[in-house]
């Protein structure tokens, strides 16, 4: 596991059809190794994003806006584990990442513990900590997740089974894609440049920024509107009508 921590990484996300993802990995180096625990190599996840109810947090995202703030649970289906995850933007741009065990039974609700730390939390980043009180589950997503450690020190995650849900009537699903994304110490790794030669490019897909702003398109979705142009590009369904 030690093997595919970076401890300073450069990101680079790209969302093309699942076909096009599987080509370009059956060419990687035979050296590239599948993370393996307990005999299994694919993950579920589950994540449950919370925001106010005028979605304050997806609005701060969409804005660009220097001080922002991400809250989500997420849940670790194979293994019944579960975290709840702050990540705020400092004023010097840098991204911290706070996080304390959850109950998975908890994933979609703020717990009075859950509450108590986020407030701190929230005031030491420089934001109001009453927003704690009108925080509510806005955003599921949910995917499934490999992991690739490349022979050049990168690593990579290939996320398939993409949907999401506002947890009502709206819901979008991508079975024929994949989210992958390269990470690496900061020069582009071999898979970002087997992508580039097959002419795909990193996009800004974000799972709680470009999710929301597929279910809701009355919100501004400007910073994803060339992400939003392709596979999002259809109304948003009931999870009834989509089985």
């Amino acid at each position: 596991m030690s093997e595919a921590a970076l401890l300073t990484r450069v990101d680079r996300k790209y969302l093309l059809p699942r076909e096009a993802a599987a080509a370009i990995l059956a060419r990687a180096d035979p050296a590239t190794r599948v993370l393996e625990i307990a005999g299994q190599r694919e993950f579920a996840y589950d994540s449950v994003y919370f925001d106010t109810p005028d979605h304050l947090s997806y609005r701060l995202t969409a804005q660009r806006r220097r001080r922002r703030f991400k809250l989500r649970t997420r849940s670790y289906l194979d293994t019944g584990t579960a975290y709840l995850e702050l990540k705020t933007k400092s004023g010097r741009g840098s991204t911290v990442k706070d996080r304390m065990g959850y109950d998975p039974a908890d994933r979609a609700r703020l717990t009075t513990e859950g509450r108590a730390y986020l407030s701190g939390l929230l005031e030491g980043h420089g934001h109001d900590p009453v927003l704690v009180e009108r925080l509510r589950p806005s955003l599921v997503s949910r995917y499934h997740r490999a992991t690739l450690l490349l022979p050049d020190g990168s690593r990579a995650t290939v996320d398939t089974q993409l949907s999401w849900g506002d947890g009502g009537d709206r819901a979008i699903a991508l079975p024929h894609h994949v989210i992958l994304e390269s990470k690496s110490l900061g020069p582009p790794s071999g898979l970002d440049r087997a992508l580039w030669r097959a002419g795909h490019r990193p996009s800004g897909i974000s799972k709680f920024g470009t999710g929301t702003a597929a279910l809701h398109p009355e919100l501004p979705g400007n910073k994803w509107a060339r992400t939003l142009r392709g596979p999002f590009a259809r109304p948003a369904h009931t999870p009834k009508e989509s089985s």
